[in-house]
């Protein structure tokens, strides 16, 4: 299993992946990885390197963004059964303009530029993902932007006295959201699916998730599913 989750912060990545996992290990006998390390500060860091991170130079923000999306679309990785990424050049192409300081029309622009840099970077990765891997599939978790609101403030994301998890603010919302959906529109990635999440819980996204991505299934996952049924 192939797939590129994009969308949102709070339009529910995160709990749908683990959801994949658990059903993966269901129905195939094994957990499902996702790599999730394309979010400026990555969730990978403790609470101090996190913020000084997100504090950090724009320049520097761009060359580690860089080798993370250049790293987990390389070969090494598509050799693999299963790669599944989350956020990736797409999840860049709709930040870095706007909250990383680099990647709108101008290199190093705040610019909210759909016609940016970074979204012609994210169509080389998408080149080179299905040159390596035909079938992957590219899912858009979307929310209504009166839920994502919702969601920030019932689980907000605070270490150290601040949110220094968090990359969506509350004003930017409703453009992020369009953001997403016209990289997904613009994406070369022929199989697709959206998820609207806005009033779904986390079984029934889950359960419109198995549904919609059964026509991508490939023939290995259909024998391993079988076997781990007999």
């Amino acid at each position: 299993m192939n797939l590129y989750l994009v969308g949102c912060e709070y339009a529910g990545k995160t709990t749908l992946t683990k959801k994949i996992s658990e059903w993966t290990k269901e129905t195939m006998g094994e957990p499902m990885n996702f790599h999730d390390h394309f979010t400026i500060p990555t969730q990978e860091f403790p609470p101090e390197p996190a913020k000084q991170y997100k504090e950090a130079h724009p320049q520097i923000k761009e060359m580690l963004q860089r080798f993370m999306i250049e790293y987990h679309s390389s070969a090494a990785f598509y050799d693999h059964t299963h790669h599944n990424v989350v956020g990736c050049g797409i999840e860049d192409a709709v930040y870095a303009p706007l909250y990383y300081g680099y990647g709108g029309k101008n290199s190093g622009s705040p610019m909210r530029s759909p016609e940016g840099q970074r979204t012609t970077y994210a169509r080389k990765i998408e080149k080179r993902m299905l040159g390596l891997c035909p079938n992957v599939v590219l899912v858009l978790m979307k929310a209504s932007a009166d839920a994502i609101r919702r969601r920030t403030k019932e689980n907000p994301t605070v270490e150290l006295g601040e949110p220094t998890r968090g990359v969506v603010k509350e004003e930017d919302i409703e453009f992020v959201l369009n953001r997403f959906e016209e990289e997904f529109e613009a994406s070369t990635i022929e199989n697709k699916i959206v998820l609207d999440t806005t009033s779904a819980t986390e079984d029934e996204t889950l359960a419109e998730f198995v549904e919609k991505h059964e026509p991508f299934m490939t023939q290995g996952d259909k024998e391993r599913i079988r076997k781990h049924q007999e």
